[in-house]
């Protein structure tokens, strides 16, 4: 009666074993494989007969080899459990994703567990390792991820155009400010808008209006390095920070940008529209006791520029005298 019991236990075990929704492995000190269950078989598609005292790495040589003998090697010498998040390392065996929910995923991300096995003098002479799948969990998270960034992006975004909003670009120049005051060097702020963009609403609608102002920040997205940040001000009123560029560079860029401008009407309907830009520049300077005063000087630039008869471009650092 005790003996089929017993044996009744084992068919359990065996039955728990290669049914169980997780993976077992058991290695040797060799990395040799003794256990293979029933879900390592079925993501693997390797009978237990085909990988039993084979090397792991020969198996799947696609395991990072270094990473995960330095992983189990701590569990055999110090016979302490270690745990891996897919976060640090996306899987240990490289199974495809054949999950429907989740197909968003070409592979099985998965935790795991490495476990120590003593031996009857107490030695660590075999680990096993649990495999979770956590194809769900991770691809959930890389989902909000992602959609938390594209929050992130629409809120610092001018629906119209598409460049920064006023808010996001304000808080880089204030940190621009900050890193120049603190670190030297120089970089330069343009602030330009469309002249006379009332007669274009007022003549071809509002409609072309927001067709102009998307036509030009296109125009103003090609002349852009990677280190610029342009935003829309507020109305036609645009600003760009130009990062470690003195007046002369400056000005070249703005010269180019107004020609630009000048050269590539606008296209609506059946019109062809000429805009021109007034701008004004100004140079970052130790005079600026915030990033407000900043804004203030390339304003100025830019009235100027408007005042003595639009469609050209003034550095505050030659009117500062006169303003």
């Amino acid at each position: 009666m005790a003996a089929d019991l017993e044996m009744n236990e084992i068919h359990w075990l065996m039955d728990m074993f290669n049914t169980v929704d997780v993976g077992l492995v058991v290695l040797d000190r060799d990395y040799k494989v003794c256990v293979w269950n029933g879900f390592m078989e079925n993501h693997s598609g390797l009978l237990p007969s085909a990988v039993k005292d084979k090397d792991l790495f020969d198996l799947f040589p696609a395991i990072d080899e270094k990473w995960f003998r330095s992983k189990s090697e701590s569990v055999f010498v110090l016979k302490n459990r270690s745990f891996t998040i897919w976060e640090q390392q996306p899987y240990i065996f490289r199974f495809k994703n054949y999950r429907p929910i989740t197909g968003k995923a070409d592979y099985m991300y998965q935790n795991a567990t490495f476990i120590p096995l003593t031996n009857t003098m107490g030695e660590v002479s075999h680990i096993c390792i649990i495999l979770y799948d956590v194809t769900d969990v991770a691809v959930n998270k890389k989902e909000l991820e992602e959609l938390n960034k594209k929050l992130e992006q629409v809120s610092q975004t001018d629906s119209l155009t598409q460049l920064a909003n006023r808010g996001h670009w304000e808080g880089t120049l204030r940190q621009e400010f900050l890193r120049v005051k603190r670190s030297g060097g120089c970089s330069t702020l343009l602030m330009f808008d469309i002249d006379h963009f009332k007669k274009i609403n007022d003549e071809y609608g509002h409609s072309c209006g927001d067709e102009s102002l998307r036509h030009l920040s296109n125009l103003l997205r090609t002349t852009l390095r990677e280190t610029d940040v342009a935003g829309r001000y507020g109305g036609e009123e645009f600003a760009v920070t130009l990062l470690d560029t003195d007046k002369e560079g400056a000005f070249v860029f703005a010269e180019r940008l107004r020609v630009l401008i000048e050269t590539n009407p606008v296209k609506y309907k059946h019109f062809e529209i000429t805009m021109t830009v007034s701008i004004g520049l100004a140079g970052s300077s130790n005079d600026f006791k915030n990033h407000e005063r900043w804004i203030e000087a390339a304003d100025k630039a830019l009235y100027q520029s408007k005042n003595t008869g639009r469609n050209k471009v003034i550095a505050y650092e030659d009117i500062k005298n006169d303003a």
